[in-house]
């Protein structure tokens, strides 16, 4: 006999999006039934940020110890167990496991359905042998890794974000296909923990990214070894596990012992039958509009699975902030709207790449007349103190002197953006930096400094200069 719920709120997908909505809707009380296919805690806790990001440590610890020796440190070559490695990421994964687990939302008074969602009608899902229907239903799907259309890709294996974390042997040689976020930091990580790493990127490294500050991401991954190839094409892939073959436009063919594929995401909405549920859809995603609603009224889509008004922006701390949309919006009947004026985005290579708003490239295709404010890592002192110089931090703003964005390319500048973020966010003019007093000796004064470097040309100005020296005689 098919049990039915009828909860205030249903949502589809418990990764970070739709934990926080189930979260914060039990939190007032509401009744909710959270719907997942696979695995708690969804792919940035599985298979994205987590695993990513404890990888990256490791190997920023292993590049650490190589180079130990300016700071008078004798250390010998960092010895790479990768199957410890591998349990390392396991671990984090596993200690954060619990707070998306069932257990704990089942306590929050949460219905936890695990199954396969799909829509019967525009009011209706069916979840197994249960079906449910709810005032609001929230999509939260996410992506997963996309396939590009290389011949002979299909039938070789390769590897994902979604199983490269399951390796327990290190790749003897890796080709990653795909110079993006993923790819780059990936390809870096591999190649510091002792990996020979070849990456292909059809366009430039990092081509989303400011031109400039992807330069010393470039630089840095073919100092650490990685064998980058720019504006190179794989036209055919071939081989078995263990002996892949990946033929460039050019002609050149590079073996490898493995094949990790990073060119792109796909929304998780093929088994959502959302015809049946009257929600209007396309191959990049479901549409929604500034409020997050599909053309469904009583159905919302957030992160990865959204298209339309969030401009396809994928990532974790975007769900989040959608999430907090839906609720207002569902829950308290609150007019909120998305905005995409201000949202981070970090490329977590070493050095990091941060960057909010609009980059030069983009200012300037809007027609907006910019000056760009440039300030190096090299003239902070804690930099050198660190032996952390490469890297700079450059302002766009308008002729009003509006911050209209900012990229940070150097260590920690993902946690350096933040004031810009609020900066961006709040319409400021970059004046407002130059109040602040940042803590000396910290990386952060790079963001003061380069701000001051907006008034450095009204120092020659002969007025100015009168007006001092009208000053100077006033005692």
């Amino acid at each position: 006999m098919t049990e039915v719920l009828r909860p205030d709120l249903c949502v589809i997908g418990a990764g970070s999006g739709g934990l926080s909505v189930a979260a914060a809707a039990a939190m007032f009380g509401v009744p909710v039934v959270l719907v997942e296919r696979h695995k708690m805690g969804g792919d940035c806790l599985n298979v994205g940020c987590v695993p990513s990001k404890a990888l990256i440590a490791a190997a920023h610890r292993a590049e650490d110890i190589r180079r130990a020796g300016p700071f008078g440190l004798a250390a010998p070559a960092p010895q790479v167990n990768f199957a410890r490695v591998q349990a390392h990421v396991a671990q984090v994964i596993g200690a954060i496991a619990p707070n998306d687990s069932v257990e704990r939302f089942t306590s929050l008074g949460v219905r936890v359905l695990l199954g396969e969602a799909s829509f019967l009608d525009r009011r209706t899902i069916r979840v197994g042998e249960i079906e449910v229907q709810p005032r609001r239903f929230v999509i939260a799907t996410g992506s997963r890794p996309a396939a590009p259309p290389v011949p002979g890709l299909e039938t070789v294996p390769y590897l994902t974000n979604e199983t490269v974390f399951d390796l327990t042997v290190r790749p003897q040689h890796l080709i990653v296909l795909g110079g993006g976020p993923i790819g780059t930091e990936l390809g870096q990580s591999f190649q510091r923990l002792g990996a020979r790493v070849t990456l292909i990127e059809f366009g430039r490294l990092l081509g989303r990214e400011d031109e400039e500050a992807a330069g010393f991401a470039l630089r840095a991954l073919r100092a650490d070894g990685v064998d980058v190839r720019e504006r190179a094409k794989a036209v055919r892939v071939e081989g078995e596990a263990g002996a892949i073959r990946v033929t460039l436009d050019s002609g050149e063919i590079i073996a490898a012992s493995h094949l990790l594929v990073a060119a792109g995401r796909t929304p998780n909405i093929e088994a959502l039958n959302l015809g049946a549920g009257g929600i209007r859809h396309n191959p990049k995603g479901i549409d929604v509009d500034k409020g997050l609603k599909t053309s469904n009224r009583r159905v919302y889509a957030i992160g990865d699975c959204a298209t339309g008004a969030t401009e396809g922006l994928q990532f974790t701390h975007v769900a989040n902030y959608h999430a907090g949309i839906v609720i207002r919006n569902a829950l308290f009947r609150l007019p909120a709207r998305i905005s995409n004026k201000a949202i981070p985005r970090v490329t977590y290579c070493d050095p990091e790449i941060a960057s909010v708003g609009m980059s030069e490239e983009s200012a300037r295709a809007a027609g907006q007349q910019v000056r760009i404010l440039r300030w190096p890592f090299a003239e902070n002192d804690r930099a050198q103190a660190e032996r952390a110089p490469d890297g700079m931090i450059k302002v766009v703003i308008d002729k009003k002197s509006r911050i209209l964005g900012v990229v940070i390319a150097g260590k920690n500048a993902g946690d350096l953006l933040l004031p810009w973020v609020i900066a961006v966010q709040k319409g400021w003019k970059i004046g407002e930096m130059t109040g602040f007093v940042f803590p000396y000796p910290t990386l952060s004064e790079v963001s003061k400094r380069v701000a001051v470097t907006h008034f450095g040309p009204f120092a020659g100005k002969p007025w100015i200069r009168r007006i001092l020296g009208f000053l100077r005689k006033l005692g």
